[in-house]
């Protein structure tokens, strides 16, 4: 695999005339399969910007051609290469965590491979300054220590006025995390919840578990519960499991907040072709080792193109699909097919293990049986 090393600085990079930046620099080094620099080299590189977490949405992509100098180091001024998602200048620096995840191609081509993702953790002071009160009217949050959300507002007048809790129960903390009997309520071990439209997180719990959520890995953080109708507030009741089961935990940007659990089983996508297809067996969890698995019988490399893992249970407002766009046994939401390596015409049966993350991150393995 080709090997990207980290950014080596990264600060605010241009002043357009009075205007906010809308650019700022990353260096790096681009090193080929063998370790070596890539001296005086032409190479793509396809930057993203993804909100929260390292597998989060992405909120910004752009391409850059560039040429490495004598000791292989590129400069990028992100922000102004060519745009394929997104619009750089509609980024909320101002919340939540933000990822700079890069790929490349060696060979100054489209054939980009993943080679890192970095956590932003200064973001660009102009880029904040832009996005701190994004329209008129709407004043500065600032968040209290607990998490509470309070509001700084100026008139028309400019009198200033002091700020007022905007904590209600359709606005929630820009990160917000799961914790439960499960762990014994222990808020450092909370699981955060992936933001991608609504709250996500997936975990196998036992009978009678209960839940709550919390602003920060914190005892003394904002928590959250139940209204006694599913709403979440501040310091609501805990929300109770009824069965075992493996769940998908969603919080949906609805009026309220409403939490929504699922019980369901991952589904298994075959993609096959010709005749004789492969057979795939029922799905089984294995509580001890908290994987699933099941058997593939008669695979061979006429039958078979690969198969993902589906997360989509009834009534969700979202589907996630499990695959693998590096091939390394990890999986990638909305990746590409998971393939068996060295099939031939003659069927053959294999055994696939997998487990899922609460952030629906995870690995694989397959074994021929």
């Amino acid at each position: 695999m080709k090997k990207f090393y980290a950014a080596l600085s990264l600060f605010t990079a241009i002043l357009l005339s009075a205007q906010v930046p809308q650019a700022f620099s990353y260096q790096t080094i681009a090193f080929n399969a063998s370790g070596v620099p890539i001296a005086n080299g032409n190479v793509s590189l396809k930057v993203s910007i993804l909100e929260n977490t390292a597998t989060g949405t992405v909120l910004y992509t752009e391409t850059h051609n560039k040429t490495t100098n004598a000791k292989g180091l590129v400069n990028l001024n992100i922000g102004q290469g060519t745009p394929s998602t997104g619009n750089f200048g509609s980024i909320n620096w101002g919340t939540n965590s933000k990822f700079v995840k890069v790929e490349m191609d060696p060979q100054g081509g489209s054939n980009y491979t993943n080679v890192g993702v970095n956590q932003l953790m200064s973001v660009p002071y102009a880029q904040v300054s832009k996005t701190v009160v994004t329209g008129a009217g709407q004043g500065i949050t600032l968040v209290s220590p607990n998490g509470t959300n309070y509001t700084l507002n100026v008139n028309d007048s400019g009198t200033l006025n002091l700020p007022v809790s905007s904590s209600s129960s359709t606005q929630l903390p820009a990160n917000l995390y799961m914790y439960g009997s499960y762990n014994n309520f222990t808020a450092t071990s909370a699981d955060l919840m992936r933001n991608d439209g609504s709250r996500i997180g997936y975990k196998y719990l036992p009978a009678n578990t209960q839940i709550r959520f919390i602003a920060a890995q914190n005892a003394s953080a904002q928590n959250y519960g139940s209204d006694g109708q599913t709403n979440l507030v501040p310091n609501g009741s805990v929300y109770n499991i009824s069965s075992n089961g493996f769940y998908k935990i969603e919080i949906t940007n609805f009026i309220g907040n409403p939490v929504k659990t699922f019980n369901f089983s991952p589904g298994i996508s075959l993609n096959t072709n010709g005749s004789g297809a492969a057979v795939v067996s029922p799905l089984s969890y294995n509580q001890a080792t908290g994987k699933f698995s099941f058997n593939l019988t008669g695979v061979t490399s006429s039958n078979f193109t690969g198969f993902t893992i589906s997360l989509s249970p009834g009534g969700s407002t979202s589907t996630e699909v499990l695959g693998d766009n590096l091939s390394d046994g990890n999986f990638d939401i909305n990746g590409t097919p998971i393939l068996i390596p060295n099939l031939t015409s003659a069927p053959k049966n294999f055994k696939i293990e997998f487990n899922i993350n609460f952030d629906a991150t995870g690995t694989y393995t397959i074994t021929q049986i």
